[in-house]
């Protein structure tokens, strides 16, 4: 009884501030910043994404890019040079004036139109003057950069609150042991005092048994904690990411109402990177919208060639050469494919401007239901304090009347099951406050880690 007793003196009189009972949580709340899987995946997409940002400007930069080329071909279509029949009767007047065969008489060539043993290797440096594709594309990457940093501010929150959570609900399940155990122990010297009575012949078999049922009652009240308890601990480590039989360290807690009241009359969500996030989406809807417009805009690209090309491998200065130039398009008909993009990416922005419009409802909703958790939650604490005293109070009488002959044995045990009940029930509503003001952290982001 004395140990019930000093433990709930302790358990009501005795709160720990605030400041020193956050020690243990903030660490695991870093460790699993730090560790957690998911998060360690979120990155990776963020890193993902300032890739692509970083590809989508590099189009901007000149391209340099070597290519060759070697043929061997043999037939295919020819052209024909009548040299012979040009020529050769001149070159017959000419030896009967001269009196000599200085010139010769020659054939008609025909030529092979496939080049035959030719290489051609170049480099070829190229360049976009005019292109609002990698404009807007660019645009479009640096919105999904801020998207994934979003995304990962989320889950970064997300995961606080569930750390929070699970060591909650592990802290209520330790307390909650900790109540049952000095319970136990007086129930279970209740059972020996009622054996000694009966076995002397001064007690009723009845008390035995009520004084058993007693026993059992609290002996299963204790497997539901401990089993309440390996949960919570399993769930921490995993969202830790540690072996599940990692020890998880108790820390008393209590809810700081001053810090409570000034959570309480916040309402301002704009902050809120859910509704930054969709609003991003938004932008590169309209982002997506300009482009698709744009697509009438002449694209100009510039390129310039430094290469040789001949036959039979030959590299001199008459196979060296230089090339520039630059080129233009111009989309005059597609089959009004067009158009239809453009159609598809103001549907589209509609949609995000509805998921914003739903969203933005439900954030406020979800606001207003956890402040009213939270009053009902205090209420419930509240109650549940004065209970606790009055329980301890009652205890205390029944026990010593018990002692001395002028309660029953039935007032007893109920004494003793209204404080064991009060205790527990304390010890619920203290962490469900705590709990529900964590989830009002969340929603109003006043926390980063």
């Amino acid at each position: 009884m004395k140990s019930l007793l000093a433990f709930l003196s302790a358990f009501l009189f005795s709160p720990i501030s605030a400041t020193e009972a956050q020690g243990i949580l903030n660490e695991y709340i870093q460790e699993g910043l730090e560790n957690n899987l998911v998060l360690q995946e979120k990155n990776i997409e963020l890193e993902r994404s300032l890739l692509a940002l970083k590809d989508a400007k590099s189009y901007f930069l000149p391209a340099l890019d070597f290519g060759a080329s070697y043929t061997l071909a043999n037939g295919g279509r020819t052209i024909g040079f009548p040299v012979g029949d040009l020529l050769n009767p001149v070159y017959s007047t000419l030896n009967q004036l001269t009196g000599s065969d200085a010139f010769p008489q020659l054939e008609n060539v025909s030529e092979q139109l496939l080049p035959d043993n030719f290489y051609d290797a170049r480099f070829r440096a190229s360049m976009p003057i005019v292109n609002t594709d990698l404009i807007y594309q660019r645009q479009i990457r640096e919105k999904q950069v801020v998207l994934s940093e979003y995304d990962l501010q989320i889950y970064r929150a997300n995961l606080v609150q569930d750390i929070k959570l699970a060591y909650y609900n592990f802290c209520t399940a330790h307390t909650a042991i900790e109540v049952i155990q000095s319970s136990k122990v007086l129930v279970e010297q209740n059972l020996r005092d009622n054996q000694s009575l009966l076995e002397n012949g001064k007690g009723l078999p009845s008390s035995v048994l009520r004084a058993e049922s007693e026993v059992e009652n609290i002996n299963a009240l204790f497997i539901e904690a401990e089993s309440k308890k390996q949960n919570a601990a399993h769930y921490l480590n995993f969202l830790l990411n540690r072996p599940q039989d990692s020890p998880v360290e108790f820390e008393e807690h209590e809810a700081d109402l001053g810090k409570l009241a000034d959570l309480m009359g916040e309402n301002d969500l704009t902050t809120r990177p859910e509704l930054l996030q969709i609003q991003t989406a938004e932008s590169i809807q309209e982002t997506a919208i300009k482009a698709s417009k744009s697509y009438w805009i002449p694209k100009f690209n510039t390129y310039a060639d430094l290469g040789s090309q001949s036959f039979d491998w030959a590299f001199d200065q008459d196979s060296r050469y230089a090339l520039w130039g630059f080129s233009i398009n111009v989309p005059l008909f597609q089959g009004g494919r067009n158009r239809n993009q453009i159609f598809r990416n103001e549907l589209a922005l509609k949609t995000v401007q509805t998921q914003r419009d739903l969203l933005s409802d439900k954030l406020e909703l979800d606001l207003n239901l956890t402040k009213n958790e939270i009053r009902a939650n205090q209420a419930a604490l509240r109650s549940a304090e004065k209970k606790l005293e009055s329980s301890a109070a009652y205890f205390r009488l029944i026990d010593r009347g018990f002692r001395e002959g002028a309660n029953s044995l039935i007032e007893f045990m109920d004494a003793r099951s209204q404080l064991t009940q009060a205790s527990l029930q304390k010890t619920i509503n203290s962490y469900n406050l705590l709990k529900s003001m964590a989830q009002l952290e969340r929603q109003l982001l006043t926390q980063t880690y």
